[in-house]
Order: C-alpha cells, then structure tokens, then sequence
C-alpha cells in the first residue's frame, strides 16, 4: 500500500479508512499492520519490529489501544454510543487508539447518524479503520468522510505463492499439484487457502499429498476435469458420462464436480480467447502444457455451451434436483448435441444459411442446357408468338426456343414487331441468361419459410420458456400458419381466446421475436389469428348421444329429472 507508506513516513495519517474487499483478501490483517506500525515503540515506522510489546499485544489481540468490533452483533445505537464514549479516553500505552469495525455495513442508518460525527471529528490520537464486503450499503456521508482503499482478489498464481511460502517456514512437505489444488479451491481468498493447508496438516501431518487433498476437500482431480472435456470435444457421450460414473464411484460430491468443471471449462475459455495460458492460470509446467493443448482441441462454441450446461445444472442442484443427475446431463447433452432441441435449432439454422451462401451462385449461374447449346442462328428465334396460334407446329425445335416458350413472362424474342428485324444472337442468349433468376432458389437469407418454422417451433417455446413460463404455455396452443417474407402467422382455435390475447400483448410480442432472432438470426412481424380446428389440421370432434347428453348437463349444471307417478298418469 504505497499510499499508507506514504502517509505514515510523511505523519499524514487520516483518521478513518474504509477497506473494501471480499473475504479473505486481507482487510482485519492490514488494519492491524496499520496500528503496529503506528503504534511500534520503533514508530511510527512503515517496518514494525514485531518483538516489542505493543507489536507482540496487536499481533496477539490483547492491546488496549487496538479494539476490535463486529458491526454486524454491535450494530445498534446503544452500542454506538458506548463507543463514542470511550473514545474520549487516551491511548493506554501507544501513540494512537484504533478501532476496527468489521463488516461495518451491517450498522444500521440509525446507528450510522449517530456515529457519523464522531467519525468526521475524532480526538486527535483516534482513527478508525472500517472493513466491509459490501461498500454499496456504506451510506454516502460516511465513504465522503474516509479514505477508501479496494482489496482486489489474490490470483492463483498469488495464493500458490504463499502456501509455499508458509509451507517452507512450518516444514510442510506439500506436492506442487497438491500446492495448486489448494489454490484453486481457495477461490481468492487467502484465509481459505491457509485455513484449508492447516487443515491438511492435520490430517495428514508434515507430509501432504495430492490424494491427501482431494480427500479432504472431495474436489475433482485434473484428470477427470481434462477427461470430461476431451469427452465433450471429441462427441463421445459415453465417455463423458463415465466420467460422472467414475466420479460417482469415488464417493465425491457432484455438485463440487459441477463447480470444479466449470472453473476448469472457463480456464480453457480463457486460453481459447488469449491463444496462451495467462499468468493468472499459470500453476504447474504440466498442467499448463496440457490446458493449452486441450484449448487447442475444443472449438470455443463447445466451450461457452458446456459453461451454459453446467450453470443451468448448479441453479437446479442449488433448488433441490439431483447433482449427480445435473451433472450427467450436461455431459451427454455438451457431448451429444442432437439430444437438445435448442442446439438443433442452432444447427438448423447454420445448414440454412449455408445452403443459401451454397444455392446463391447456382442461381447467379446460367442453366446447364444454355451453357452448352451452340450459338442459335437467326431462325432460332421463330417461336409461334401469334395468339391465333393455338400451339407450335410439330417440327424439330432449336435449342434455345423450348426454354423461352415456357418461361413466366413473354420471351424477349417475341417483342420486335412482325416487320422489324430480329435481334442478335448474342443478345438473346444473354437475355437468356439472365432470366434463370426466377428459378426456384433457397430462401433469402432474413426471410423465413414455414417449413423452418414448423421444425423450430419447439425450440422457440423452450427459449421463451427459460424467461416466462406463462408465455411458452399461451404459444403452446398456437400453430404456425402461414409465412410470408417476415410476416408469421399463428393462429389459435376459438377456445383459446384467452392465450391469444396474451401472446397479442406487446411484452410477449418482443420475447416470442427476441426467441425466434436468437435461434434463426430474423425478427419476425407476427400476427395473430383465430382459425377453425379443422383449418389447423385438428380432427373434427364427433360426440355420441351420451356424450353430447354428458356434454350438456356439465355446460348448463342440468341434473336427471325422473317423472313421479302423478305425472306419469296425467301424461
């Protein structure tokens, strides 16, 4: 912290701090860095001496001059006045009094107002250091009012650092992939990764192994993260889903597998994204050798929808389904992409678009039979044009008539008048190489057909399902009619009035279009409509007398009304 350096060589300490970070980077350490080197009977000094007795009271929590507070079971008035009170007070032994709020945004506004002019004017001899995760619910007058330093999240190239480091001063004998799977489960914290090493050195003693490791923290080792991913490059939903059953087998809980794997998939997306293993990933030569080469191997869609598998499988886990069917799921269907609709649509609409950029110059290109006709005569141009003319005399014909007679619109042979002359060869057959445009061709790419449509239809109400489930149940009782250009048409049966009107509203306009411009890359202008059952393609209903009878009692509530005998005998 060059800046507290600098403050503490130069005497120009400020009297509150706020430190911002998440858990374990270090905050509660660096306020009480802060107060032994205030406070170090050397100091003030940016190199405490760590043997004095206030340095050995702050390291040991014992100094009176250092008082540490949860905010978060301290966080009323009562308790914030009590510590307004005793700031009037000297320092006992040191220079400076320093108190720590931890977790200081867990103060509520009340004790805040009551605090914040304590805060802004302390005794001259008092500074407060306040420790938070979430600066945001630190009111705005109180951030003004401190110095504000951001904690960032160690690497794991940092956290490897220091468990080796502390390693080599306690005798810890630790294997460098065991150093590395320390690491990477710490998730940036430097607590954790201490916390997790003191753990191991009890129990497993002086000398910790790789086994050791994923004993104590059940995580998944590199060779079933690097094998469920060579599983899912290479297609083979077998092998992916032996990896869950190997992992199944080893007594390991999925839902960490779920999280391991998704640690590692991003690493790799990491290295597809930078053509080289980064510093930040960097742990063991072997281990960077072989991410780069399986980054290499997967194509970077591969990646980023196994990301969007195993994210889709933690929420469920996370709201009560089965890990270790989540897992397997996501292997087989990352594996094996025909298995969900959403991918076949997306394949769907990649064949489209090739088969348009594959059709474009077959269209562009004049027909085969024009190309190798021989160059017409001047006779050839003598169709029968004349309307009287009820069909062409029965004589050889050339090459070049038979396709204009049977064009769409008039050929251009049939324009000059009777007593003009007729045009040249060559611009007849270049006319006549134009025309093939109004051949059948693909589609236009930002245009749909409804056969398209039809096949994607499921995977549209699935993508609108992932956002609103209601909405996917209204469309559901719609049938794609008709397509014309971008115009789509739905319609629904007259009983489902209600799901039309839904689906008409403008929120679910959007979201149906939004579904189908993800999966086809078009918007389309829909439109609703209201069709007979037969128009859709439903049988016809065809009731039977006691069905029509059960029919109507249930419409009008009718019950059974037997005749009494009274009325039998006036009948």
């Amino acid at each position: 912290m060059r800046t507290l350096r600098n403050a503490i060589e130069q005497g120009k300490v400020h009297h509150a701090y706020l430190f911002v970070g998440s858990r374990g980077t270090g905050k509660t350490s660096m306020a009480k860095m802060l107060a032994a080197c205030l406070n170090c009977e050397r100091g003030p000094t940016i190199d405490p001496c760590g043997v004095c007795e206030s340095c050995v009271s702050i390291a040991s929590a014992t100094s009176m001059d250092v008082i540490e507070m949860d905010a978060a079971s301290n966080n009323s008035v009562d308790d914030i006045r009590e510590l307004r009170d005793s700031v009037q007070y000297a320092p006992v032994t040191g220079r400076y009094k320093i108190y720590i709020l931890d977790e200081a945004h867990m103060l509520s506004t009340a004790a805040w107002n009551a605090f914040l002019k304590t805060l802004e004017e302390p005794p001259p001899s008092t500074i407060f250091v306040l420790a938070t995760t979430e600066a945001h619910r630190v009111m705005d007058t109180v951030v003004d009012r401190c110095h504000r330093f951001d904690f960032r999240r160690p690497t794991v190239e940092q956290l490897t650092t220091v468990v080796q480091r502390v390693a080599g001063k306690e005798a810890i004998e630790i294997a460098p992939e065991a150093v590395a799977l320390v690491a990477r489960n710490a998730t940036g914290s430097y607590r954790d990764a201490l916390g997790t090493l003191e753990q191991l050195v009890t129990y497993s003693g002086s000398s910790v192994a790789t086994e050791d490791v994923l004993a104590v923290l059940g995580v998944a080792d590199d060779d079933l993260l690097f094998g469920a991913l060579d599983a899912v490059g290479a297609r083979d939903a077998k092998s992916a889903w032996r990896v869950a059953a190997r992992l199944a087998d080893s007594g390991r809980e999925p839902a960490q597998f779920l999280k391991d794997l998704e640690a590692h998939a991003r690493d790799v997306l990491v290295v597809q994204t930078l053509g080289e293993v980064p510093a930040q990933l960097r742990i063991t030569a072997e281990r960077d050798a072989r991410l780069a080469d399986q980054a290499r191997r997967l194509t970077g869609a591969d990646t980023v929808r196994l990301l969007d598998l195993l994210a889709a499988g933690m929420r469920l886990s996370k709201d009560g389904a089965d890990a270790q069917t989540q897992l397997e799921v996501a292997l087989v269907k990352a594996a094996a992409p025909e298995v969900d609709p959403s991918t076949r649509a997306l394949l769907a609409r990649l064949e489209r678009l090739e088969g348009v950029l594959a059709g474009a110059p077959a269209a562009a290109a004049p027909a085969p039979a024009s190309a190798a006709a021989p160059a017409p005569t001047p006779s050839a141009p003598q169709p029968p044009v004349s309307e009287d003319a009820p069909e062409p005399p029965p004589v050889p014909a050339p090459p070049v008539p038979a396709p204009t007679a049977s064009a769409p619109q008039p050929p251009p042979a049939a324009e000059p008048a009777a007593g003009e002359p007729a045009p040249e060869p060559s611009a007849a057959v270049a006319v006549a190489e134009r025309e093939p445009a109004a051949a059948p061709a693909p589609a236009p790419v930002g245009e749909l057909d409804l056969r398209m449509v039809e096949e994607l239809w499921p995977a549209v109400l699935q993508n609108v399902a992932e956002t609103n489930k209601m909405v996917a149940g209204c469309l559901a009782e719609a049938r794609p009619l008709a397509v014309s250009g971008r115009d789509l048409t739905l319609a629904f049966t007259p009983d489902h009035g209600f799901q039309k009107r839904k689906c008409e509203d403008a929120a679910a306009r959007e979201l149906t279009a939004a579904s189908f411009r993800a999966l086809v890359g078009v918007t389309p202008r829909l439109i609703f409509e209201t069709r007979d059952a037969e128009e859709l393609g439903a049988e016809p209903e065809v009731l039977g007398e006691d069905d029509f009878i059960a029919r109507l009692r249930s419409e009008f509530d009718a019950v059974d009304h037997q005749p009494d005998q009274e009325d039998q005998e006036q009948a």
